[in-house]
């Protein structure tokens, strides 16, 4: 890693004394040796015997090399996830790449990365494990015989189609398993390559098997690259959401996560801009900050934003209850508080004035066909 980076200082100055000061103690990595990632350390993970810490010693000012994508492969013993959340509108989710390369400095998945022996920082961007083996292993877990099907929702904790995808196609292999069986399923993306698999959505889409919630953060291409560095432009996202709309797939937009005095004020610009390319519902989320994303997200704004940083953390406290992360169900999507009733009536508003009011639709799950299992068993019949 390239040496540390010490905030200047007047930021010092002015931080010093409030409850935000100690991300000033943290190692920071050098901005030109960072480009393209999101995080701006990569403390070890919580679960470690050991500390590391990278730090400038002063004897030399040699460039190190790019933070490259590391790929692990990985085998996996199932694929279908389940769940029994009630904030959730469904039971089962399907993540095929642990890690994300989009580095989106907010991502609340970033501290599952430390099970497996990594930062939430920059290794949670860097690090990717690709499940070979997803597609024969979704094949066999609908073929159980005591398997009943329902929605299946893919991209609920790191994005079936980041930048990987391109290459290993695992999203399309479980698409065509998909399509093959007619097995209802939602896609969550902030990335334009979903429009790569439009044959097979429109294919899921005539029998009512399939929607699709497009990922739009902010329409100011600079705020998005900060915060998203390698996810797709607004630009190119309301693109995907004009295709797909037009190829007669359900599209709605997720206006998330929405950050207090840094990307709030856009929300129905959002809206406009996804209902004018063909979007037919809409719904928002509001920035928590679970377990080392808290840090992580703090680093991030001492670099962009540090004028800001105190205001932006104390507002985000008053929506959860004096913290930065409220894990409680039905209050940690939306928030609480003033502010946070202020950006509800905010985004009803506006989505009744665009027509977005309209809930995803009922997938079927009557059409379900499980999928035949070469075997070189022989039968007992």
């Amino acid at each position: 890693m390239g040496p540390s980076v010490a905030p200047s200082f007047e930021t010092i100055e002015r931080l010093a004394g409030s409850r935000d000061a100690d991300v000033l103690h943290r190692p920071l990595v050098n901005p030109k040796f960072n480009r393209g990632r999101g995080a701006q350390s990569n403390l070890s993970g919580r679960y470690e015997a050991t500390r590391r810490e990278v730090f400038h010693d002063g004897w030399s000012e040699d460039p190190v090399l790019p933070f490259e994508t590391v790929e692990h492969l990985e085998r996996g013993q199932s694929i279908i996830t389940r769940n029994s959340s009630p904030d959730l509108h469904f039971d089962r989710s399907i993540n095929p790449y642990r890690g994300c390369a989009h580095g989106c400095s907010y991502c609340f998945a970033r501290p599952t990365h430390a099970y497996l022996g990594h930062s939430a920082g920059i290794d949670f961007e860097r690090d990717i494990y690709i499940k070979t083996n997803a597609v024969e292993l979704l094949r066999r877990e609908l073929s159980h015989t005591r398997y009943k099907p329902r929605l299946l929702a893919i991209g609920t904790n790191t994005d079936a189609y980041q930048p990987l995808e391109r290459k290993h196609k695992i999203m399309r292999g479980l698409l065509e398993v998909l399509a093959e069986t007619r097995h209802p399923v939602t896609i969550t993306t902030k990335s334009a390559l979903i429009v790569r698999d439009l044959d097979l959505l429109t294919q899921l889409a005539k029998d009512n098997l399939v929607s699709v919630a497009v990922s739009v953060t902010s329409m100011d291409h600079r705020l998005s690259r900060w915060m998203e560095p390698r996810a797709s432009t607004p630009a190119k996202r309301l693109e995907a959401i004009r295709l797909l709309s037009e190829a007669g797939i359900p599209t709605h937009v997720l206006a998330a996560p929405m950050i207090p005095a840094i990307n709030d004020m856009e929300l129905e610009r959002i809206l406009e801009a996804a209902a004018a390319q063909g979007a037919i519902g809409a719904s928002f989320i509001m920035l928590r900050l679970p377990g080392e994303v808290k840090d992580i997200f703090r680093e991030w704004l001492l670099r962009y934003y540090p004028n800001k940083m105190s205001h932006v953390l104390n507002l985000i406290r008053d929506v959860r209850g004096g913290r930065e992360n409220d894990p409680r169900f039905g209050t940690r999507m939306r928030g609480q508080g003033a502010y946070a009733v202020i950006m509800e009536q905010r985004f009803v508003r506006a989505a009744e004035r665009l027509g977005l009011n309209t809930k995803p639709p009922v997938l079927r799950n009557d059409l379900f066909a499980a999928p035949v299992i070469e075997s070189n068993q022989l039968s007992l019949f």
